[in-house]
């Protein structure tokens, strides 16, 4: 007996054939189950963290001394400045997929919000006044070097630079406008 060929068109849909039911099993396999949600982002550094708090802490402090400048303490421009800049480059620290407190529309309190139990007395528990933005500069200065451990090199030469920047104003704020 003479062995059976098979003819190239009987080999190609044989072929076909094979491969599509190959493929509907794989595919199979790998849906098995209901469809899984999609993973939650995940959720943001103690790094960032920290970033976010600071940049809260330093929206309310720009807008105490804006509060201050608009009822006539010109010479407190220089010091908001100063702290708008450093509100600018905390910015620039937050990643990009990280939702950023608001943007200036926080409302204005004097306290560090570093979880310290300092006092927190803003615009609307009393009136802003020299002797608290220097008190709010101590408070802040004082707290900078606590929150240098964990952090990557560049956020805490940030810090540490913004601490001293605070330091400073404490002592240069002048004692009446």
């Amino acid at each position: 007996m003479r062995a059976r060929q098979l003819s190239r068109r009987a080999l190609l849909a044989g072929g076909g054939a094979l491969l599509a039911s190959a493929t509907a099993a794989l595919t199979a396999c790998s849906a098995s189950g209901p469809p899984q949600p999609p993973a939650a982002p995940p959720s943001d550094s103690p790094e960032t963290v920290l970033l976010k708090k600071l940049i809260a802490e330093k929206e309310r402090t720009v807008a105490l001394y804006s509060s201050m400048v608009a009822g006539g303490g010109e010479k407190l421009a220089p010091f908001r400045d100063r702290h708008q800049a450093h509100l600018n480059e905390l910015r620039k620290h937050v990643p990009a997929g990280s939702a950023a407190p608001s943007g200036g529309s926080a409302a204005p309190s004097a306290g560090p919000s570093t979880g310290s139990a300092a006092p927190s007395a803003g615009p609307s528990a009393g009136k802003v006044s020299l002797s608290r933005l220097r008190e709010l500069e101590r408070e802040a200065a004082a707290e900078r070097p606590r929150q240098l451990a964990g952090v990557s090199p560049g956020v805490a030469q940030l810090i540490a630079s913004i601490g001293a920047c605070e330091a400073a104003h404490a002592i240069a704020l002048p004692r009446s406008l």
